[in-house]
């Protein structure tokens, strides 16, 4: 339903795989169930393969294609750039886009580098000065459950926070003979499973607790060094993490361990949190996204128990614009969530979450596994956390 009084912005889209098809449909969807003042015009589909790009176009409603990503960003119906590429070419394309005045989406992690994350950053802050916005994308933060546990810990349901656990679980490389792709490739990926899976984690418990992770101890691992390439002439090598495990703290003192792997057999998509306060406990998993559970240290000890919250009701976060409560929402709604509030964020002129800062946050983290699985397990601290002992690392006694 377009409004008379809702104005227009083109988006122009660099991508169109996994992550290109999951934005589109965001975009198509933000505008048919919410009510942002800015209607999302699918004005360019960026991609290097024509045929390809006609055909993602074609089944998803953009109204043209260009296969040069400056050509795109340089069009002057394009007022957002939506950029779904493999992340070497995250920091070219959203500074350009930025520089030209255009509002930025970029998926995560920001940047293969904490050095790109930063000139990132800077550019966001410039262009924020005229009225440009930057949002990057972890979409898990607008899962409606996940949603609901940032408010229940924000009205200090679990009280201090003690423990943190997060698992990114998924087994789509437990094949030795799955085929090579670019997110294997640390020129074009910068990480493995740490960066590519680990970095929502990362991202989702900072999010939720409102506080930072300080320092790290961490390994990682590549299990299956070579691969076959595509097309079956020859091998390509893993130059990036399989799987990821680490320690860490909070910036309140709570202790947290991580783990991000594409080796847990049976596991698809398997995000688990677990918060752990004086007061009360949350657990989540993605495998079960329409659910949150909730441990009440309050309650009478009679009917002391965690509690399955299944999370379809009108006042949960986002439900209100989508179905009856217990009729639940699937992967692709998160996608819709994140384009309505980017959308409004413009509208209105606020800053968009998560931001370029937070984006840049979550690589110095990821830093810091790298750093101190090279040091042989060794305690980081996390650069920009302004930890009591910041910038050193020690080995473990």
């Amino acid at each position: 339903m377009t409004h008379v009084d809702r104005a227009p912005i083109g988006i122009g889209m660099i991508g169109y795989a996994f992550m290109g098809m999951a934005h589109s449909q965001g975009w198509r969807n933000a505008k048919s169930f919410f009510d942002p003042k800015l209607e999302p015009r699918l004005v360019a589909l960026g991609g290097r393969d024509r045929a390809k790009a006609e055909e993602m176009a074609r089944r998803f409603d953009w109204q043209s294609v260009e296969t040069d990503w400056r050509a795109l960003i340089a069009r002057d119906d394009v007022g957002l750039v939506d950029i779904c590429t493999p992340g070497d070419m995250h920091a070219e394309i959203a500074i350009a886009a930025l520089a030209e005045g255009k509002h930025v989406l970029c998926e995560k992690p920001l940047a293969n580098s904490v050095d790109e994350a930063e000139e990132m950053v800077k550019a966001a802050e410039q262009a924020r000065a005229d009225g440009v916005r930057a949002m990057v994308g972890f979409t898990y933060r607008r899962v409606p459950a996940l949603a609901l546990a940032r408010r229940l810990v924000r009205d200090g349901r679990i009280g201090t926070l003690r423990h943190v656990r997060a698992q990114y679980l998924q087994d789509w490389l437990t094949d030795p003979a799955a085929p090579y792709s670019w997110r294997l490739d640390a020129t074009r990926a910068g990480s493995g499973a740490l960066g590519d899976i680990g970095a929502h984690v990362i991202d989702l418990t900072q999010f939720l607790t409102d506080e930072h992770i300080t320092g790290v101890n961490a390994a990682l691992d590549t299990f299956v060094p070579e691969r076959p390439l595509p097309g079956g002439d020859g091998t390509g090598q893993v130059t990036v993490d399989d799987a990821a495990v680490f320690l860490g703290r909070f910036s309140g003192g709570a202790m947290a361990t991580f783990e991000a792997t594409r080796y847990a057999t049976g596991r698809k998509n398997a995000i688990r949190i677990e918060l752990n306060g004086t007061e009360g406990s949350l657990a989540f998993d993605f495998e079960d996204m329409n659910t949150l559970w909730f441990y009440d240290a309050s309650a009478p000890d009679e009917t002391q128990g965690f509690t399955r919250i299944l999370v379809t009701e009108p006042t949960h976060p986002y439900l209100g614009a989508w179905w009856p409560p217990g009729h639940v929402l699937g992967y692709e709604h998160g996608f819709s969530h994140q384009a309505a509030d980017l959308l409004t964020s413009i509208a209105e002129g606020t800053d968009p979450e998560p931001s370029f800062a937070d984006g840049l946050r979550v690589q110095r983290v990821v830093a810091a596994v790298q750093a101190s699985a090279e040091a042989g397990s060794a305690w980081v601290d996390v650069a920009g956390t302004n930890a009591d002992t910041a910038g050193t690392t020690w080995e473990v006694a």
